[in-house]
């Protein structure tokens, strides 16, 4: 069934899916990314709503984060050494290189982080932890 599902979901996107944990795919105004073996999360670069796609309900369902969560743009030659102080990432290794993500927590608050270049990441938080994730870095 997850074959089915994934087929049809890469048909109505338009594009491959990510194949591994922590992998991610760019297409478009759009990343998807592999959070789990059988779940992808979709984030859309320019701040819209997605609307909900067409999936079949006896293959998966689709379900918007985006009330709840997020997402945090970062970019800067110290960005690794500021994330080191409060979150537990090896910036240098093979599963955070660019075009990866990785889920960690960030004061005890689980969070996405998405590599996106040597110097720039996205983070992903809960919408309730986010002013104090601004907060922190603004200070940082």
């Amino acid at each position: 069934m997850l074959g089915q599902f994934e087929s049809s979901l890469s048909a109505a996107l338009g594009t491959k899916l990510p194949a591994s944990v922590g992998e991610t795919v760019r297409h478009k105004n759009f990343v998807i990314i592999r959070v789990a073996p059988r779940r992808l999360w979709l984030a859309l670069d320019d701040g819209t709503q997605g609307s909900s796609l067409a999936i079949d309900p006896d293959l998966g369902c689709s379900v918007c984060l985006g009330e709840g969560r997020m997402r945090f743009s970062l970019a800067g030659a110290d960005i690794a050494s500021i994330l080191s102080t409060c979150i537990a990432v090896d910036w240098h290794a093979p599963t955070t290189a660019p075009g990866r993500a990785v889920q960690t927590s960030f004061h005890h608050v689980p969070v996405l982080l998405i590599r996106t270049s040597e110097t720039s990441c996205d983070l992903v938080a809960p919408r309730s932890f986010a002013r104090s994730l601004q907060d922190w870095l603004a200070d940082g």
